[in-house]
């Protein structure tokens, strides 16, 4: 029998997460149950999982254990739903939609959803650090990625860039950095991660991976944007169309929107230029390349 076909190899990688996930989340009727219930409504059942995704392609590199990666992926999942559940809130992105159903804020409230957030970043390095993922040295190394990726230096601090932002013109290398924080830092540790679980890879490789891992941050980001200007809300599962409205710079505002299609499949074609060191073993980072760049959700 051969590989299974992508989207197989993707339905049943997203349903070993939700699984997992599901598994290390407080259960709804514990107590403070009302935290926990919340927690659960704004991490499962929903979601491309994109960045648990990366985990397990990346871990194929390397041989790692679908077990540690299914560990490695909730973690990342866990601090992906935080920034969710921060991001929709009133002083934030001020969002009432998200994955199809109401905000977690909205759901619950607005105090509820502020913990929700905290409780799961916690959680994902409880994770990280509560078994052996990899010898001690390249599990503290994968600890020390998420929080860099995760902080002001990271996924907050693009966070913070954007909210500053708005009503703001940037220049494309300002746009760059922006989402290289806000949403490129998650999405190139979930790679990162992924490879650290299994056999160490030499120079070349990591330096190889981790072009591919910003390439790919960057393009989810540019196509991002194009679906914010050309699909529903319906489709998106979100407000479709916030971005602009709320005078926030994007890819669209900078270039238009087929210059940003342009951009996306240039991106697509270098980080998979730098997959050609690994050979069929990156044929799933390959899929998810392409399936990134051409998604419509």
């Amino acid at each position: 029998m051969g590989s299974p076909t992508f989207p197989t190899w993707m339905a049943d990688t997203q349903g070993r997460v939700e699984a997992a996930l599901a598994h290390h989340l407080p259960g709804a009727d514990s107590i403070p149950a009302r935290l926990h219930e919340a927690m659960r409504y704004a991490t499962l059942g929903g979601g491309k999982r994109v960045r648990p995704l990366l985990v397990f392609a990346a871990g194929e590199l390397t041989d790692a254990q679908p077990e540690t990666l299914a560990t490695v992926a909730c973690a990342v999942e866990m601090i992906h739903a935080y920034s969710l559940a921060h991001d929709d809130l009133p002083c934030m992105d001020n969002d009432i939609l998200r994955r199809g159903r109401p905000t977690c804020h909205i759901e619950f409230d607005e105090s509820t959803a502020l913990l929700v957030g905290d409780s799961l970043q916690t959680l994902a390095f409880e994770l990280l650090a509560g078994q052996k993922l990899a010898d001690p040295a390249r599990q503290l190394e994968m600890i020390a990625l998420l929080a860099h990726a995760s902080g002001s230096r990271g996924m907050a601090g693009g966070q913070a860039i954007d909210l500053a932002a708005v009503g703001t013109p940037l220049s494309q290398p300002e746009l760059e950095l922006m989402h290289a924080l806000k949403t490129g830092a998650l999405i190139r540790a979930a790679v990162l991660l992924g490879a650290l679980a299994g056999t160490p890879l030499n120079a070349e490789e990591r330096s190889n991976l981790d072009r591919f891992a910003k390439r790919a941050g960057l393009l989810f980001q540019v196509v991002d944007d194009i679906l914010d200007c050309t699909a529903s809300t319906a489709t998106l599962g979100k407000t479709a169309g916030k971005d602009q409205a709320a005078e926030k710079p994007t890819y669209i505002s900078l270039l238009g929107l087929e210059a940003a299609r342009t951009y996306a499949d240039e991106l697509r074609n270098d980080a998979l230029a730098t997959l050609s060191i690994f050979g069929e073993r990156a044929t799933r980072l390959t899929q998810l390349a392409d399936f990134i760049c051409h998604r419509q959700f």
